[in-house]
C-alpha cells in the first residue's frame, strides 16, 4: 500500500505541505482562501535543530487509535485510517494512543488526521512539496 513517507535530508521547513493539506482539507485550489485563516493541516513540520521533517498518520497495519476509539468513529478502509466526523465524539482517546502524534483534536470537537487524500489520488501535501522531500510510494 502506498503511504507518504519524509525524506528528512531534502526537508527545508518551509511548511508548505501544510498549508496545501490544509487548502485541499477546505476542498479549495486557490491559495489565497487560506488568508486571515486559522490553517488546520493534517500534516506538520517539527524541526530539530537543522533537521526538519513532517509528521503524519502512517497507517499503521494495527493501529492503536482505531482500538481505541471508543465510538467507531476511527476505520480502516483499504489500508487508509479514515475519521467518521459523525461518529466523533471528541474523546481524544486516538489522540492519546497514537504513538507518533498524528492524530490531533479538531477545531469544532471531531479529531483531525491524515487520510492521504484519497479522493485526489496523489496527497496534496507531495503535489506541494518544492524539495520532492514528501513522497507517496509503496515500500513493501
Amino acid at each position: 500500500m502506498k503511504r507518504v513517507y519524509v525524506e528528512e535530508k531534502w526537508c527545508l521547513g518551509c511548511h508548505l505541505c501544510e498549508y496545501n493539506c490544509a487548502l485541499a482539507a477546505l476542498g479549495k485550489t486557490d491559495m489565497t482562501a487560506l488568508k486571515g485563516v486559522k490553517i488546520r493541516p493534517r500534516i506538520h513540520i517539527e524541526e530539530a535543530g537543522d533537521v526538519h521533517y513532517a509528521v503524519s498518520c502512517r497507517h499503521c497495519r494495527d493501529p492503536l487509535c482505531v482500538h481505541g476509539c471508543i465510538s467507531g468513529a476511527l476505520s480502516i478502509q483499504d489500508g487508509v485510517i479514515t475519521v467518521d466526523r459523525d461518529k466523533c465524539v471528541g474523546c481524544l482517546t486516538c489522540v492519546l494512543s497514537c504513538p507518533y502524534g498524528a492524530v490531533v483534536p479538531g477545531e469544532d470537537g471531531p479529531v483531525s488526521k491524515c487520510e492521504l487524500c484519497v479522493s485526489r489520488g496523489v496527497p496534496a501535501c507531495v503535489e506541494g512539496c518544492p524539495n520532492r522531500a514528501i513522497v507517496y510510494e509503496d515500500r513493501g
